[in-house]
């Protein structure tokens, strides 16, 4: 099981930690770093500024969102990086849901989600690949556009640039369970939200058909810290966020997940907290089971047992939210052969 640094999106400003915690990571011999957007900072940016500091970690978007792009314009930013950092890109893509899609890009929400995210991958993989100019009969994006409002005018294209890895790897962060069983026949690999080690049998179903070589890819917040309780604080606070605060009270695909996981009583009555304003009733209302078995907190003895657990299943990169380098320095140590 190799590790990777997720560093997620920035809050306020700049996270000025980020390139040292990154360099860190190479230092300690992390496979890759990730970074991620919501409504904010973009994904690709911050990657690139730590690409030019760093020279051998493999670099990750966990996720770009699929609605802030069209597919060319997302397979332009990945083939530019993966020249500029001679070969060290992985695209992670992710669809987000109808709040962002349709309240911060406008857009409307597909009403078939898998077949948007099949579209958007195929058109990304004819570019990476340029065997030929670009075309897709899409019903989400096609290519040339010739709906009624167009010129008639379009041109299938090839990249004027060569990619440097026609098969650079592509990545979804999907949670539903078609969604992850169409991920293993379309990607590369698999970035899960939200991973118990104890519950495998979550999504045996949906990875049955993932070929040799698949990636799963879960993040998991990581603190080396003496007390359990307050390690945990942080991994409530964001479950508090995403079940509560990431959706709408009827379609919230994290409230649904955390539901399938086995807490589906604990979920609705977060996110019923959440969405009446006592937020941080919401977030102690998060159980502290499930924060637990989805992340890495207290001292170095309880994380090295419950790394075990996480290295038995079929995790094969471990993609670790870590607050500070003496985490992930333990983290390097407990994991390495």
């Amino acid at each position: 099981m190799r590790l990777g640094l997720a560093l997620g999106y920035w809050g306020r400003g700049p996270s000025a930690d980020h390139v040292p915690l990154a360099q860190e990571a190479e230092r300690l011999g992390y496979d890759s770093v990730w970074t991620a957007e919501s409504w904010g900072s973009d994904a690709f940016t911050p990657l690139t500024w730590i690409a030019a500091r760093t020279s051998r970690i493999k670099l990750g978007t966990a996720v770009a969102q699929m609605a802030a792009r069209s597919p060319t314009t997302t397979a332009m930013h990945a083939l530019t990086l993966d020249h500029l950092s001679g070969g060290r890109m992985m695209l992670g893509l992710g669809l987000s849901g109808p709040q962002v899609v349709e309240g911060w890009y406008g857009r409307p929400f597909p009403k078939s989600p898998l077949t948007a995210t099949r579209e958007y991958v195929d058109v990304v993989r004819q570019v990476l690949r340029r065997e030929a100019p670009v075309e897709l009969d899409g019903r989400f994006h096609p290519l040339p556009y010739r709906g009624a409002d167009g010129t008639g005018l379009g041109k299938a294209l090839k990249p004027i640039t060569h990619p440097l890895r026609a098969e650079l790897p592509v990545l979804l962060g999907a949670e539903g369970p078609k969604n992850i069983a169409q991920t293993t026949r379309i990607a590369d690999g698999w970035l899960p939200l939200y991973w118990s080690p104890l519950r495998t049998d979550v999504y045996a179903a949906s990875l049955e058909g993932a070929p040799e070589g698949f990636l799963v890819a879960p993040m998991a917040q990581a603190r080396v810290c003496g007390d359990v309780a307050e390690g945990l604080l942080p991994v409530k606070a964001m479950l508090g966020f995403y079940i509560g605060g990431m959706g709408h009270a009827a379609r919230n695909f994290h409230a649904d997940l955390m539901a399938r996981m086995g807490f589906e009583d604990e979920a609705r009555r977060v996110q019923e907290l959440f969405l009446a304003g006592r937020r941080e009733e919401a977030v102690l209302a998060v159980p502290d089971a499930f924060a637990d078995e989805i992340s890495l907190v207290g001292p170095r003895e309880r994380i090295a047992e419950r790394l075990e657990l996480w290295r038995k299943g079929p995790v094969t990169d471990l993609l670790v939210l870590a607050p500070d380098p003496h985490t992930l320095r333990v983290l390097a140590e407990l994991n390495s052969p």
